[in-house]
């Protein structure tokens, strides 16, 4: 089978990247199991301009999107939908999330969507389970019509890969049209308290330095990982409140400036995991006085 084009260019990478540009197939010869390469190869070709391209965003709005929201709609309560920067189609964003839920992401793009998000949307997603077990393709296309990419790996000695991933993702957000949702804390959050944050990690800072588009925070809280639970909650009308707060994209002046280096990118997951702050102290304000 012929191999899919990359869909990040050395020239692409060349603008906002002084090192050597990696292919995330080419860099994961003899890394990848077969059926790792296998969807990533699909999720690149379902990325180009086309009927597959098209077939999942349509899956992905009124699919998947229609039943997040059916199973939310009685106790997610949505605040700061003013903030938000026109949504338009050939633009691409990024949108910044705490991390205590498996289903936050999905939580604030469903509801963008009934909104009128048309964007292709993509969540990077750890690779056990998703990228290297028989069942990860099938969950992934069932669950969420191939938004969960790319890989993310945990190995060291596949370290290079989540680079160029990450430099995939830039990419494209450069071309437009794409909502990326990530957690700059990189792992969920485990402990009984929402309002403090694990330290930011490098990873989107460097996807933001190098895409250069809106980046959207948003603090979501009352989500749980029991999804039987949080569905039943929801029709007898008796489980914890979602909150998600939208803030106005994120300032992050000179720091964009900065030369690209770890620093430089940890700075901006810094700044990034900030503003998610700020909201999560507006919605603590606002559970406290009763607001729905």
């Amino acid at each position: 089978m012929e191999e899919p084009q990359p869909l990040v260019t050395p020239q692409d990478s060349a603008r906002t990247e002084p090192s050597k540009y990696t292919d995330l197939l080419r860099a994961g010869d003899g890394l990848l199991e077969p059926i790792a390469r296998a969807q990533i190869r699909f999720i690149r070709r379902s990325l180009q301009p086309g009927a597959l391209d098209r077939t999942l965003r349509w899956c992905q709005r009124v699919i998947g999107a229609s039943w997040i929201n059916g199973a939310l709609t009685n106790l997610r309560q949505v605040h700061g939908v003013e903030r938000l920067p026109p949504l338009d189609a050939d633009k691409s964003f990024i949108l910044v999330s705490n991390h205590r839920s498996f289903f936050d992401l999905y939580a604030v793009t469903a509801y963008l969507v009934s909104n009128g998000l048309p964007h292709r949307i993509l969540f990077p997603v750890r690779s056990t389970f998703f990228y290297d077990h028989p069942l990860g393709p099938f969950v992934n296309g069932v669950m969420s019509f191939f938004a969960m990419y790319p890989p993310i790996f945990r190995q060291p000695s596949r370290a290079a890969l989540n680079l160029a991933g990450l430099d995939e993702l830039a990419a494209l957000l450069r071309r437009g049209g794409v909502v990326v949702g990530v957690h700059p804390e990189g792992a969920r959050k485990k402990d009984d308290d929402p309002y403090t944050f694990l330290p930011a990690q490098p990873g989107i800072g460097r996807v933001i330095h190098h895409a250069r588009v809106p980046v959207i925070p948003v603090f979501v809280n009352g989500l749980g990982n029991d999804i039987v639970r949080q569905v039943a909650g929801n029709w007898n009308k008796k489980g914890e409140k979602v909150h998600v707060v939208f803030g106005a994209p994120v300032d992050f002046g000179s720091l964009l400036d900065a030369p690209a280096s770890p620093r430089a990118y940890r700075a901006l997951s810094e700044k990034a995991l900030e503003a998610i702050g700020a909201l999560g102290a507006e919605e603590r304000e606002l559970r406290a006085r009763g607001v729905n």
